[in-house]
């Protein structure tokens, strides 16, 4: 009988473990784990609203503190975890304090990669958490030239999000337009016009291969041609690795993320959700990790079940979605690099479509653009293909492949 619940990880997926555990009827013991000491808060606003300045910082807040009071469980702020005895399921923080539970829950997320020696360098930024935003932001208020390093979604984001905020943007990366990776290059050609069009300056299809500073400030980024592309702020949004350094001695298998099963199960009363979560996905027979706010909370709610006794096997289909400029993207499903892109819906030129994406003739995902109720009907179509058995699925673009570290 599970009498104590331990989550490590205050954001989205954290909290809704605690919520779903709670609405499901779970009336024992919960404690939960933040390494930051902000009580939990949404991530996506961060790149967007919050650096914009449009929203003041507790509105990214996911809930009221009554709200929080209300679950009724034990929250433990700016509480490092930085080992985990997986035995007797009890989490070590930094301040040396232990916390054991019957069931432990990981949703330690995902951390920014960076460049080699860019904590030498003021003026260098990555965006992850809360504090990260208002940092920047404080920048992009003072600077005048941004070089974004990384056309992925959150590149991408930061990029129209200063932009707005009138500062000349530099979008650099080794893809050939905005989101290539994620959503093809049929898709990404158009984002491509809309970022152009807007005055961010692509710098795509060749590779930045350090940065350039003077006084330990930076003042630039190098291309792999050698040609330094000027600076007040750089921000690297080059992607993420699963927060699992601290489960290192802990004898879970971690192999990108921490390894489950289909029930996000990784040992006996310890299950991972979120971003650090790597499942056995059964609609598409294999192992897929997922970083995305919908994930977050889906995964969750299918963890609390699993805890208090449920057999259902975590099967998604995946959704994100993305906010540029005027443009609001939504994808459902998956996006492999090798799908055949369909437009089913509108029309590319007039910025408003759907398109479906498909491998050997099935379904593996939709793209809707500013057409969100065409977009979310066709998801039907993904449902159905993953409902019918054929060979194990290609990775999903959605699922970041390792970027090499840079040289600096």
């Amino acid at each position: 009988m599970t009498a104590r619940v331990l989550v490590v990880g205050a954001s989205a997926a954290g909290l809704s473990t605690v919520e779903a555990l709670r609405r499901k009827g779970f009336a024992g013991g919960v404690t939960v784990l933040g390494d930051e000491p902000h009580a939990p808060y949404d991530r996506p606003p961060l790149s967007k609203q919050v650096l914009s300045g449009a929203w003041e910082p507790d509105r990214a807040a996911l809930r009221a503190q009554e709200q929080l009071s209300a679950l009724d469980a034990e929250f433990l702020l700016g509480e490092t975890a930085v080992a985990l005895d997986a035995e007797s399921r009890a989490v070590r923080t930094a301040s040396g304090r232990e916390v054991a539970a019957d069931a432990v829950v990981i949703a330690t997320g995902v951390r920014a990669r960076r460049f080699p020696g860019q904590d030498d360098l003021a003026g260098v930024y990555v965006l992850r958490s809360l504090d990260d935003a208002l940092a920047l932001r404080g920048e992009l208020v003072a600077g005048r030239r941004l070089v974004v390093v990384g056309e992925g979604v959150l590149g991408s984001e930061i990029a129209a999000t200063a932009r707005t905020l009138g500062l000349e943007v530099t979008l650099a990366g080794p893809l050939a337009a905005p989101m290539a990776l994620q959503v093809g290059l049929v898709v990404s050609g158009v984002l491509a016009d809309l970022h152009t069009e807007r005055g961010v300056s692509l710098r795509l299809g060749e590779g930045v291969v350090g940065l350039v500073g003077d006084g330990g400030r930076a003042t630039g980024v190098r291309l792999a041609s050698e040609e330094v592309l000027a600076a007040d702020v750089v921000v690297v949004a080059i992607g993420a690795v699963p927060a699992t350094q601290w489960l290192a001695d802990s004898g879970l298998e971690l192999d990108n993320g921490v390894v489950c099963d289909a029930r996000c199960r990784a040992a006996e009363g310890i299950y991972a959700v979120g971003d650090v979560a790597r499942w056995h996905h059964e609609g598409l027979d294999r192992s897929i990790r997922l970083e995305n706010r919908t994930n977050a909370t889906e995964q969750a709610m299918a963890v609390a079940g699993v805890i208090l006794g449920g057999d259902e096997p975590y099967a998604p289909v995946p959704y994100f979605w993305t906010d540029q400029f005027d443009a609001k993207l939504q994808v459902h499903g998956f996006l492999p690099a090798d799908a055949e892109v369909d437009v089913v819906e509108g029309e590319l030129a007039a910025r408003r479509f759907v398109a479906r994406y498909c491998v050997g003739g099935r379904v593996t995902g939709v793209l809707g653009w500013n057409m969100p109720k065409q977009t979310r009907l066709r998801r039907q179509e993904v449902v159905d293909a993953l409902q019918t058995p054929t060979e194990p699925a290609p990775a999903p673009a959605s699922t970041p492949a390792p970027v090499p570290a840079p040289t600096h």
